[in-house]
């Protein structure tokens, strides 16, 4: 279902690609937008476990997209850094493909919130955090992204010059 990639040599492995997912702080969320058109956002997020994490106004139209198909692809670009004399850039970046949802229960979008609160703010005291997601209330809903499909590719430049591996 999912493409091979064009340039295996590049390609990063499951590990690496989990590792920048961890690491970055924010990426683009794709989905099918009003009209058929695309519709792509910038978005902080969390992952966790196969599965990507987002945070929402209630109402707008990142949500109407959500509800009206559960296919999405997310993208985070790691490294990007322009070799002008080279005409290229040194790259590194991973697209995450799958279904994606709303979190209607409760319990379920309170611990999400709190996974995001805390990669974001990991030395805030729990008692704040639990106050500030508490203060979010109704205006704010959690979107979950399972992931079904991913891969990353780095520049050809990177990839000759990492050692066995780690880039």
């Amino acid at each position: 279902m999912f493409r091979q990639m064009r340039r295996n040599s590049q390609r990063l492995s499951a590990e690496e690609c989990v590792d920048i997912l961890v690491r970055a702080t924010s990426g683009v969320l794709a989905l099918s937008g009003d009209g058929g058109y695309p519709y792509a956002v910038p978005l902080s997020y969390v992952y966790d476990d196969s599965k990507l994490y987002f945070h929402s106004a209630v109402q707008g139209h990142k949500i109407d997209a959500v509800r009206g198909c559960d296919k999405a692809s997310f993208c985070v670009i790691d490294r990007d850094e322009v070799v002008a004399r080279e005409y290229t850039s040194y790259f590194r970046s991973v697209i995450a493909f799958g279904r994606i949802r709303i979190l209607d229960d409760a319990d379920e979008a309170r611990k999400a919130m709190e996974k995001l609160a805390v990669k974001y703010h990991p030395r805030d005291i729990p008692a704040h955090r639990q106050a500030h997601i508490a203060s979010a209330g109704s205006g704010m809903c959690m979107i979950e992204l399972a992931v079904e499909h991913m891969s990353g590719k780095a520049a050809k430049e990177l990839v000759a010059a990492r050692p066995e591996r780690g880039i």
